[in-house]
């Protein structure tokens, strides 16, 4: 068992690590390649916060733990949604842009009725799967195409506010704040993206492999596994990036994180990993999917009309966490 714990403990820390220089190795390619910061955000960025679910489900589903595979995935957006947040919240009143609550956060509901209206027969079957992949190719091209309508809207505004040169022929515009850095070579980004998926598949396995093991000494479920300790491993660099964020007022990073993993945890993860083989919903019960979509809700009601979460708000859906976690484990 301590054994097992330890090998727990390092599969972690193998998978955040290399989801983070896997995630710093493909931004900086994709930036030598000219694709614009923005869209390097929303794809690279996105998938990359989560790369430790997506490897962990996969390699539980091949295994074999399909229920560790669906539990991770519910339990990392119960954890995002209430104590991320929540936390986050409670540290610091959280501001967040009018275009997360009205554009992104129903996305997160919308992917919240998929996972439960697909799994009600009690499998997320192949051509449930797929289905779950259109959404998030539909989700992708409008966040795109949005993104591409802010860049063409800003540079619009750069162009009207230009300052032009005096008459004495001086240039009276202020240094350019996107002057060129210093870029990593290309030999080591290319390291850092091989390292980092090796440390993935590498402590995915080991993270996998021992929780599998705990889950049956403690004679308890694979999805009760995946709905909490692999949930909250999984759900580590959330938490870390989101706290940080919201002590140095930039709540809209530490919002947009948690938004945009939960969207990639259900449509390209369960999409991904029941296109490959599909998964069993047994072990998640109605009110594990209750938790995760109604968790989702209560926040964006939280936000829908003053787009701020309180910190009495944060605290509140600190206690909602509890009581779930309370719950679990009553009825192990």
């Amino acid at each position: 068992m301590i054994l097992n714990i330890l090998y727990i403990v390092v599969g972690i820390i193998l998978v955040v690590w290399g989801a983070d220089k896997l995630t710093g190795g493909a931004s900086d390619l994709a930036s030598r390649m000219g694709v614009p910061q923005i869209i390097i955000g929303l794809t690279i960025v996105a998938i990359g916060t989560s790369m430790p679910e997506f490897s962990v489900s996969l390699l539980s589903a091949l295994n074999g733990s399909a229920g560790l595979a669906v539990g991770n995935v519910v339990g990392s957006n119960i954890f995002n949604t209430l104590l991320i947040v929540g936390a986050a919240a409670a540290v610091a009143p959280m501001e967040i842009q009018k275009s997360t609550v009205r554009k992104d956060m129903p996305w997160t509901i919308l992917a919240s009725v998929f996972l439960i209206a697909l799994g009600a027969d009690g499998e997320i079957s192949r051509l449930d799967a797929v289905v779950l992949i259109a959404a998030l190719c539909a989700f992708m091209v409008i966040t795109l195409q949005t993104a591409r309508k802010g860049m063409k809207a800003a540079k619009n505004n750069n162009n009207e506010t230009t300052p032009h040169a005096s008459a004495d022929g001086a240039d009276n515009s202020a240094p350019s704040e996107n002057a060129p850095k210093k870029s990593t070579p290309v030999w080591l980004s290319i390291g850092f993206v091989i390292i980092g998926l090796a440390c993935l598949i590498f402590g995915s396995q080991l993270f996998v492999n021992a929780a599998t093991s705990v889950a049956k000494t403690l004679h308890v479920s694979d999805a009760v596994i995946g709905l909490t300790i692999v949930a909250g491993g999984t759900s580590l660099p959330e938490l870390a990036t989101s706290v940080v964020a919201a002590l140095k007022g930039r709540s809209g990073i530490a919002i947009g994180n948690v938004i945009g993993s939960n969207i990639m945890n259900i449509l390209l993860i369960l999409g991904v990993t029941g296109t490959i083989t599909p998964l069993s919903m047994q072990g998640i019960t109605p009110i594990d999917l209750a938790t995760m979509g109604g968790s989702i809700l209560i926040l964006w009601l939280f936000t829908f009309t003053k787009y701020r979460v309180e910190r009495w708000e944060g605290w509140a859906l600190l206690a909602l966490f509890a009581a779930y976690m309370a719950w679990l484990l009553a009825n192990i």
